[in-house]
């Protein structure tokens, strides 16, 4: 019996990740395999709350280059209390958003998600990101391969020139 070292052959444990979309439906992250996914900590109440409107621009004129997942969180000042229905709502209403949004979660802290906990790791998350969101709309973008490419802090606008290049690779 043989063993390698070479972790390239070694597929993403990105692609095992289910979660529950904003109308609790089962979304299997295995249906991402091959795409650029672009994930944001997102929140109804903050200042950078009108980034929605980027995010679906993103996905709208960039939908064949990237995923955009969309993760409420209430982490950060308390910024997204509503329910998932509200948060829905909300986004459709004001935003129009079509890109795929999920059950709210924490993104840091003791009751963090496994999903974040796999995000700002680099030992599990393929070796380039190691950031824990500091604030909402933060953003990891993930590559074809499934491995975490670059953590976008808030600032960064959805249509940020570096985040259109790297999706367009």
């Amino acid at each position: 019996m043989s063993f390698s070292n070479d972790t390239s052959q070694k597929e993403s444990k990105f692609y095992d990740f289910k979660m529950k979309s904003l109308d609790g439906k089962e979304i299997d992250f295995a249906q991402y395999k091959g795409k650029n996914v672009l994930i944001v900590n997102v929140a109804s109440k903050c200042g950078y709350t009108p980034q929605y409107a980027d995010l679906q621009k993103l996905h709208e004129q960039y939908g064949n280059y990237v995923t955009v997942l969309g993760f409420p969180a209430n982490n950060f000042g308390g910024q997204e209390p509503g329910t998932n229905q509200e948060i829905a709502s909300f986004c459709r209403k004001n935003y129009g958003v079509t890109f795929q949004m999920f059950e709210k979660i924490s993104v840091k802290g003791e009751d963090m998600h496994p999903l974040y906990k796999w995000l700002s790791n680099k030992a599990e998350n393929g070796g380039m990101v190691s950031d824990v969101p500091t604030w909402n709309f933060c953003k990891y973008l993930i590559n074809k391969e499934g491995k975490v490419v670059k953590f976008f802090p808030s600032r960064v606008n959805p249509l940020d020139s570096e985040i259109i290049s790297i999706i367009k690779q």
